[in-house]
């Protein structure tokens, strides 16, 4: 059948089962805007582009399915930047699709034109300008198996708008061929064999673990070949979630501020299964010193994670369950008493520990522990980026994959509330929370009228210590106290703020406030905003100073 090219990514989009988008339209959209209004495709409109692409990522982290974002050319196209990059890096499938002024303008200065293509090519698995309406079944259906596939990641489309109007004949191919790109899946039999042998050797083994479990879905078979091994099991901020927070033995989050017994086990290990996971710095310290006395196994799917941090002993390029799952047929049962022993001497001797003063200030750590209680432990948690996020990855036990969404490897301030939206979005029958600070809160703000709009329960706590948190921990601890541009202290009445936009908007100024405003939130319909008046110089510990080795941590409050 003859369609116009916008006609064809809206009956595209049916193809790949897609039945909700995020964006934020304008002139150079106007005729996919114009196919989307009664395609039976449900459209949120966020209030600010990099609303639109947040809750297009949260959407895909809580479902594992591409997550789809439209914007216009020029500041509609530029504004979704920092979202691909956040997406990219920390491998989240997303499909964009952007307007462009018409081919015969391109390169002119036209009015909004911005060479998006260009601007993004370090930060997409790949994108496309399409040039020709014939081309463009076929680009959509690559760029959705592009998004999805191997290790996945963001997907760019520009559209010109006259290959919007264009019409043709409209064949959405059902396979995909594209030279040069044939992700393995299946580990090499030799290799899993070694690793096999490696585990049998191990006295000190250890599992670290990424992302990509979570990715791979492969938190089943990590589970089982742990408990018959008996090899702990430490993860990435990524990784969270990949493992249950719960189980003997888990050790939580490892790296800059991770646990001590984490990081001391990682330091001491003598074998170290990495799975889905990239050695980067925050887990590292300095590489120099990092797990000198260990044998290295790493899993992934991208080859080029393999070897470019740390150095690995054996290599296995494949889709981690699969290979889990290969990897649980040839390891036979084993105990390392002694080692477990050892770690929980660790535990004992730096565990994650606060006091928290009934007539004292709020802590960080009690508000969260206090939503970890209130929400059984199965609330999904989105986060922004700074202290209460690390926060959140210490005290909020995780026992399931999919339930932590937050922005790891790019570190994005303002990601967590429209992020949240695309979780409840993607969620529906979820209790989803949104974790951030007062900083970060007020980077993307106005995307509490999208809650509002779509009557969306999201329930955000704001750890509100009137300072860039994170930021002033390092001022603090590094700078002499010298506190450069990080008082937060003239911000808005947050209560009055929600109110403002048509949300419930709660306080609570002391210990005894905290549990009734939580339980206040999980009763109230629609969208809550907590203002939590915590301690504002509250530091997160253990940490790891920069460029120090992983197992020299600064203890602070945790002893």
């Amino acid at each position: 059948m003859k369609l116009s090219g916008a006609h064809m990514i809206v009956e595209a989009l049916k193809q790949e089962k897609v039945d909700v988008v995020f964006g934020y339209p304008g002139g150079k959209v106007l005729n996919l805007y114009d196919a989307l209004y009664d395609a039976g495709i449900t459209h949120y409109l966020s209030r600010h582009e990099q609303g639109a692409i947040h809750a297009a990522d949260g959407y895909a982290r809580v479902t594992g399915r591409p997550g789809v974002v439209f914007t216009t050319s020029g500041p509609g196209a530029t504004n979704i930047v920092t979202g691909l990059a956040n997406a990219y890096m920390d491998s989240v499938p997303l499909v964009a699709f952007t307007g462009q002024v018409a081919t015969s303008m391109i390169g002119t200065d036209a009015f909004q034109e911005a060479d998006i293509f260009g601007i993004t090519l370090p930060i997409t698995k790949h994108n496309y300008l399409v040039t020709s309406v014939e081309d463009l079944p076929r680009i959509i259906k690559e760029a959705f198996h592009l998004a999805a596939t191997g290790r996945p990641g963001p997907v760019l489309i520009d559209l010109p708008t006259d290959v919007q109007s264009a019409v043709a004949d409209f064949r959405y191919p059902q396979t995909v061929c594209i030279p040069g790109y044939n992700p393995t899946y299946d580990g090499h039999p030799g290799q899993i064999n070694r690793a096999a042998k490696a585990i049998a050797r191990a006295k000190k083994p250890l599992f670290y673990v990424g992302g990509g479990v979570v990715t791979a879905g492969a938190h089943e078979e990590l589970r089982q070949l742990a408990e018959k091994a008996d090899i702990p099991v430490t993860t990435t901020l990524m990784g969270i979630g990949g493992f249950p927070g719960n189980h003997p033995l888990s050790l939580g989050m490892l790296g800059m501020h991770g646990t001590y017994w984490a990081n001391m086990a990682m330091h001491e290990a003598d074998l170290i299964v990495a799975v889905g996971a990239r050695f980067d710095d925050r887990v590292t310290g300095d590489l120099s010193t990092f797990a000198r006395g260990a044998k290295v196994v790493h899993i992934d799917i991208d080859p080029a994670e393999i070897g470019k941090n740390v150095s690995v002993d054996i290599p296995i390029v494949g889709d981690v369950k699969r290979v889990l799952a290969e990897l649980l047929k040839k390891v036979a049962p084993k105990t390392h008493p002694k080692w477990l022993a050892k770690i929980e001497d660790w535990r004992r001797e730096v565990p994650l520990a606060y006091v928290q003063e009934p007539d004292g200030e709020i802590l960080p750590q009690y508000v969260i522990e206090s939503i970890w209680r209130e929400t059984g432990g199965q609330a999904l948690i989105a986060t922004d980026v700074g202290q209460h996020q690390m926060w959140v990855a210490q005290y909020y036990r995780f026992t399931r994959p999919r339930a932590f969404i937050t922005s790891g490897g790019l570190g994005t301030m303002g990601f967590g509330l429209p992020a949240s939206l695309g979780v409840q979005i993607g969620a529906p029958g979820e209790t989803v929370f949104c974790i951030a600070g007062d900083g970060s809160f007020q980077m993307n703000l106005q995307e509490l009228a999208t809650a509002v709009s779509y009557n969306l329960p999201v329930k955000v706590a704001i750890i509100n210590n009137r300072y860039l948190g994170m930021v002033r921990q390092w001022q603090e601890l590094f700078y002499k106290k010298r506190y450069s541009a990080v008082d937060l202290s003239k911000s808005p009445d947050f209560v009055k703020l929600a109110e403002a936009f048509g949300a419930c908007g709660l306080r609570a100024e002391k210990p005894q406030e905290v549990v009734p405003a939580i339980r206040k939130a999980l009763e109230t319909p629609g969208p809550v905003v907590i203002d939590f008046r915590v301690r504002t110089e509250e530091n997160v510990f253990p940490m790891v100073p920069p460029n120090s080795p992983i197992n020299e941590m600064m203890r602070g409050s945790c002893v």
